[in-house]
């Protein structure tokens, strides 16, 4: 399989793991901070939002030559506010619909397009293969925190 075919599977089949990382937790429990660390619900809200902003860099990347991508923080984000707010279960419904939108563009895309370039001002230049790469590890930290956070660690 090529780097192309094995991000797109990883892209459709790591969300996958959620319902059983999130394991026999209570519904109510998704929605409790553990002191200033976000719930499980923010950090499901966070990774629906940085799926916009994904699909957003994959398009400039696809679009302009090698444009320059702020580093992303949520909390430096106009919209997180708006997002912190969101239920589990709409964050989840708006994850999964920009998932498969991310993937609807990846699919449609040729072997070239994937070499292009974007930069990142902390890792420089990154082929979009190496945003997407970047996007997945990021995603898998988030459900790793996910799955600590709904047996009520840290």
């Amino acid at each position: 399989m090529d780097a192309s075919g094995a991000i797109l599977t990883r892209l459709r089949m790591q969300l996958s793991s959620l319902p059983a990382l999130l394991g026999g937790a209570r519904r109510r429990d998704y929605d409790v901070r553990v002191g200033d660390k976000w719930s499980v619900t923010e950090h499901v809200a966070h990774l629906a939002r940085y799926h916009e902003v994904t699909i957003e860099r994959v398009r400039l990347i696809l679009t302009e030559h090698n444009p320059t991508l702020d580093a992303y923080r949520a909390e430096a984000d106009p919209e997180w506010p708006a997002w912190r707010g969101v239920s589990f279960e709409d964050a989840g419904l708006r994850m999964h619909a920009a998932r498969a939108t991310l993937i609807g563009i990846l699919e449609s895309i040729t072997p070239e397009q994937w070499t292009r370039t974007g930069r990142h001002p902390r890792f420089g230049d990154l082929s979009l293969r190496a945003w997407m790469e970047f996007f997945l590890v990021h995603e898998g930290h988030h459900l790793y925190v996910i799955t600590k956070r709904a047996r009520g660690l840290e």
